[in-house]
């Protein structure tokens, strides 16, 4: 159900704001609750309730009691329960829209995280059964080999910019491989969170295979990370954070650990790119959720010879896809092609870069204002040569503010480009393939585009970064086998 608003779109009702534990919705031991606020409004969504250690604890119990009959399912028997949840999560696309629009302001009409999960969990699905070892015959009287089993209770920490989908890369496979598991989303974003949890109930998943928590990361995520039954997590969001979760990891019981973090991902356009698209490639990474994107490009660097010429067309696709607010920015309606940023903090962080290049006196070719009085939105903003070594060029801004550099050769541009401590996507543009082989070869990243750059991802290539940009992979069958451990069997003759 949905009560209807004076601008004609349609505001989700009933929304679900308590823990989900062994299959029941429950409220907080503490009886706390955080707001959820609309970052396109500035007012409240809903009040969720706030989980501590003691609810950590309740749901470790449930995925401990869970385990034992679900990791003796086999795997096709688990991955009928998923095929279910896709259907399930494919016809709650517009409700998952809704939620995200009105949590951290995602566009409805350009929401489709629920479709693509649906792919992504029938993917996964197909995937269970290939979850299996290997055997040798190398030693005389023996037979040896190994097989692939399930760590037991997990845990996953989910971000704010795409809860459903980053929901699912870390459960669909961890879930599909044996394990049970404990989800903390972001309190940024916990309502789709909520959402999934009830669609899996409605799949018919068992108790306690699944729970998720909502609350804040200094109190349940700590409690999660320094669990003492939690024997896997995964993590994506902030390099800061992700440090404190393997510092909580290896400080109680040397849980295994895969982090996905920031990036500053380089994109490079040589003389001989295809300009055109090139540019529209390159706008569009950084307008994607609002620039809110771990592997946006957001350092690009241009050939000398052609940098006029780049920019000028770099700005044009940066007006044209990022809407015009004067058509209306409310993510509830379909036509909004561009939201706020996620909350207040997000929106003064990202300000703040800005204000600094300003003030060192960079060339900003677009954008560089708050756009509007109400709700956290920024004007997509490109900042011509700034300091190499300045915040803007350094630092993840995670906002839709990109920054162009010139270049005069291709040893100089690899320099450039490797010149971070981070290493999650890079992207080249260029029509000599062997210069692209190159490329691919020596960027220093996790991921590598060759004339296309971010978001560029498929559901069967492994995804994750080198560097500080985390460690694990997620996706295709790499992710299966990451939520596995390895045991080796000598069977004597």
């Amino acid at each position: 159900m949905t009560a209807s608003l004076q601008n004609g779109a349609s505001y989700p009702s009933n929304i679900e704001t308590r823990l989900f534990i062994n299959n029941e919705f429950v409220p907080s031991q503490s009886g706390k609750k955080f707001d959820v606020v609309n970052p396109a409004t500035e007012k409240v969504t809903a009040s969720v309730s706030e989980a501590d250690g003691a609810d950590v604890d309740a749901a470790v119990r449930a995925a401990k009691t869970a385990f034992p009959a679900w990791s003796a399912l086999s795997g096709f028997q688990r991955a009928g329960y998923f095929y279910k949840l896709a259907d399930l999560v494919e016809s709650s696309n517009d409700e998952f829209a809704k939620l995200e629009a009105v949590s951290m302001g995602k566009p409805v009409g350009k929401y489709t995280e629920g479709t693509n999960m649906a792919r992504f969990i029938r993917y996964m699905a197909g995937k269970a059964a290939d979850v299996k070892g290997e055997s040798s015959l190398q030693t005389p009287n023996f037979v040896n080999f190994t097989f692939r089993q399930p760590y037991g209770v997990c845990a996953a920490i989910t971000p704010w910019n795409a809860p459903v989908t980053e929901l699912f890369f870390k459960v669909a496979p961890a879930v599909l491989a044996g394990n049970t598991i404990v989800v903390k989303s972001s309190e940024k974003a916990p309502l789709t969170s909520l959402l999934v949890a009830k669609l899996c109930r409605e799949a018919g998943i068992p108790a306690g295979v699944i729970n998720v928590l909502s609350g804040t990361g200094p109190i349940c995520g700590a409690a999660i990370a320094s669990h003492m039954e939690i024997r896997k997590i995964s993590f994506t969001g902030s390099a800061r954070t992700g440090r404190a979760i393997k510092r909580a990891a290896l400080e109680s019981n040397l849980k295994h650990v895969t982090l996905e973090l920031g990036g500053k991902s380089p994109l490079i356009i040589f003389e001989d790119a295809e300009l055109d698209k090139a540019a529209s490639a390159a706008a569009f990474s950084i307008l994607y959720n609002s620039g809110q994107v771990c592997i946006a490009s957001t350092r690009i660097y241009v050939h000398a010879s052609i940098l006029e010429r780049f920019c000028q067309l770099l700005v044009a696709a940066v007006r044209k896809q990022g809407g015009n607010p004067s058509e209306g920015n409310d993510p509830l309606v379909s036509t909004t092609v561009r939201g706020p940023q996620a909350d207040k903090g997000q929106f003064e962080s990202i300000m703040t870069y800005i204000a600094g290049s300003r003030k060192a006196g960079d060339q900003i070719l677009v954008g560089g204002a708050r756009e509007g009085d109400r709700g956290f939105y920024i004007q997509p903003t490109i900042i011509l040569e700034p300091d190499e070594h300045s915040a803007v060029m350094r630092e993840e801004i995670f906002g839709p503010v990109a920054c162009v550099r010139s270049f005069q050769t291709e040893e100089e541009v690899l320099r450039l480009a490797n010149d971070t401590e981070y290493g999650l996507y890079a992207s080249a543009f260029t029509r000599d393939l062997s210069r692209a082989m190159r490329m691919a070869r020596r960027l220093e990243s996790g991921t590598v585009g060759l004339n296309c750059t971010s978001p560029m991802m498929t559901l069967d290539m492994p995804f994750g970064g080198i560097k500080q940009s985390g460690e694990g992979r997620e996706n295709g069958q790499h992710a299966l086998d990451d939520w596995t451990e390895l045991k080796t069997v000598y069977v004597g003759l």
